[in-house]
């Protein structure tokens, strides 16, 4: 569990931090580095203070109230209780669970910085990121996770399909749509990356990194970690290689970057899925949800003319929807086990259902948590920066610094 934590935040830094800094422009570069980092620094601290203790607190629980539908408890504020002994699920050191807990809480924010890049200012990004953290994904942890009501429903979401890349990707649009477009930002003319090395490298450790993300969300080395493990790699193969085709037969040539991003797409969408899926439907869920992605890159985006910049909401929002929406399909008992949960190709359709209502229920509570800090931080602080500091770049003006001598 160690070692999985481990890697699970080799997908922050510098996994996202790469492979969003290589897709900027080189002015904008150390803005995205910046903005990961502070995540890192600042969630953390709000994770062990607070975060904890709402997503897996048990103090409601315990006095009978009804708030833990929503809510864990203040018992474990700031770690209160909890010692070198204290064990939890799997016999596992309830602070090895805490800090593996905590690299999820990092991920989920940092995927959002795909959407505003290039035109956010620092100081609202960092009150934005703060109160969201708190108020959209501590929430969210608690529902899926902790206890909460989309658990006691029975929604299935092994690793954060619905957690953590939903309720980002959906973000992720809302604050595009409302910050938007770039100055110089046009339909059919993108933005070319600056470093599509560094794209390569941020996909290689998101790659990596992921399988402590997934394998590891079983809390136990065993069989279902071993699953995890073998269907997150091959959805993930399979996007990649599926993707390839569609640039290379749309665009005449087979990019990096969309190899890349395909590779992104087919680990977001098995997420949910990784502990109840087989072989099979990693196949199937590797192969459509880049179909899908990129139909809501190449097409969707530039038709509404929305500037998701790095497309945190087309690979993360809807790969999320897509893999939450396909684990109540292929969820089979050949992984869950005799009376586990099953998919409608088994023949439960409840399931699906189910994870319908958790799907709807993450965008909706998600779009408009996002909306309403949205707001909130623009009139008090400002969200977007002055259009010279966003034409000379957001190195200079906000960090001072300028990645390249």
């Amino acid at each position: 569990m160690i070692v999985a934590t481990v890697l699970v935040l080799l997908m922050s830094i510098p996994g996202i931090a790469l492979f969003y800094g290589g897709l900027v422009r080189q002015k904008n570069v150390l803005s995205v580095l910046m903005q990961t980092m502070l995540i890192v620094g600042v969630v953390s601290i709000l994770w062990v203070a607070i975060g904890y203790t709402w997503a897996f607190g048990t103090g409601f629980k315990d006095s009978g109230s009804p708030l833990f539908a929503v809510m864990g408890g203040f018992d474990k504020a700031f770690l209160s209780g909890i010692t070198t002994s204290t064990l939890t699920t799997g016999n596992i050191p309830e602070l090895t669970f805490v800090m593996f807990q905590c690299m999820f809480a990092l991920i989920t924010p940092a995927l959002i910085l795909g959407a505003f890049a290039e035109r956010i200012k620092f100081s609202g990004y960092m009150v934005f990121i703060i109160l969201w953290t708190v108020i959209a994904y501590f929430p969210m942890a608690h529902w899926v996770w902790g206890g909460g009501f989309l658990q006691e429903m029975g929604a299935i979401d092994f690793a954060g399909g619905t957690v953590v890349h939903i309720n980002a990707g959906i973000s992720a649009l809302v604050m595009a749509l409302m910050i938007g477009k770039r100055e110089d930002y046009r339909v059919g003319h993108p933005i070319t990356p600056h470093n599509i090395t560094f794209v390569f490298m941020g996909m290689s450790f998101l790659w990596l990194g992921w399988f402590g993300f997934n394998a590891g969300s079983g809390l136990a080395a065993d069989g279902i970690a071993a699953n995890a493990f073998l269907v997150t790699h091959i959805a993930t193969a399979t996007a990649a290689v599926v993707w390839m085709a569609i640039d290379w037969l749309c665009n005449k040539k087979p990019t990096t970057v969309g190899a890349c991003t395909g590779a992104v797409a087919g680990l977001v969408a098995i997420t949910p899925a990784a502990g109840s899926t087989d072989l099979l439907g990693a196949f199937i869920i590797g192969l459509v949800t880049p179909i899908v992605c990129f139909f809501m890159v190449a097409v969707v985006k530039p038709k509404y003319k929305y500037d998701d910049a790095l497309d945190a909401f087309g690979v993360h929002g809807i790969g999320g929807i897509v893999g939450s929406i396909l684990t109540g399909v292929f969820a089979t008992q050949a992984v869950t086990g005799e009376g586990g949960v099953e998919g409608a190709l088994y023949g439960d359709w409840h399931q699906l259902g189910v994870q319908l209502v958790a799907t709807l229920v993450s965008v909706v509570f998600s779009a408009v948590v996002t909306f309403i800090l949205y707001k909130i931080v623009d009139k008090t602080i400002g969200i977007r920066v002055d259009k010279r500091v966003e034409e000379e770049g957001l190195d200079i003006y906000e960090h001072g610094e300028s990645a390249y001598n």
